[in-house]
């Protein structure tokens, strides 16, 4: 067997940290990186989703994707919710809208830019 050359390592794969910072390779617990890590590294596309597992056979619209954070992600969660004219809450990330809002969301989120995707049923 050859010796490598680079003798730094990177992990590939781990299940007892959860999540990666894509910045600097350590746990999102534990980044070093603060405000310059990215929000979200998914591939650009917002999709929403309509789900009722778990809440009584009430139909939600979930909003996954979105390459905000924090304040931002927070702020258009209520504009999502005003413009529909219903309750909502933000959880892991995730925009959740009470009923099937799908169309009226995106054509929202469209008009501002981002790319949407109907996913689910």
């Amino acid at each position: 067997m050859s010796k490598r050359k680079n003798s730094a390592q990177r992990l590939v794969y781990s299940t007892d940290g959860g999540r990666l910072c894509p910045q600097c390779h350590r746990p999102v617990a534990d980044c070093v990186c603060g405000k310059d890590r990215p929000a979200a590294t998914g591939d650009g596309i917002v999709r929403l989703h309509r789900e009722t597992k778990g809440r009584g056979g009430k139909a939600v619209t979930v909003v996954r994707g979105l390459p905000l954070a924090g304040k931002d992600l927070k702020a258009l969660a209520r504009e999502l919710k005003q413009k529909c004219g219903v309750g909502g809450a933000l959880k892991n990330d995730d925009i959740e809208i009470q009923g099937d809002q799908r169309t009226l969301i995106k054509t929202e989120l469209e008009s501002r830019g981002y790319t949407v995707k109907l996913a689910g049923g």
